[in-house]
């Protein structure tokens, strides 16, 4: 699943990043801005109409993507610790 496709509220983490064939240096320009394993993400609002662009939290920061942005970003469902 990609951060494109994330419901607003939902969070997850980052998977890992890929880039389209056409803007390679995005990957790199993603994870300079915080898109990196392990880190929380989520949705926060969606443009309207078509969604476009979205405002996604990712640790500590907020940033708007374009939807073709948020669909480098790999997510992992968030894994919740359990008190025992």
């Amino acid at each position: 699943m990609s951060l494109a496709d994330a419901a607003v509220g939902d969070v997850f983490v980052v998977s890992h990043v890929v880039a389209p064939s056409g803007a390679p240096q995005w990957a790199q320009q993603l994870e300079d801005i915080g898109f990196i394993a392990g880190e929380r993400v989520a949705v926060m609002a969606r443009g309207v109409p078509g969604g476009d662009p979205l405002v996604v939290r990712v640790g500590l920061s907020t940033f708007a993507l374009r939807l073709a942005e948020a669909a480098c970003v790999r997510l992992a469902p968030l894994k919740t610790e359990t008190a025992q």
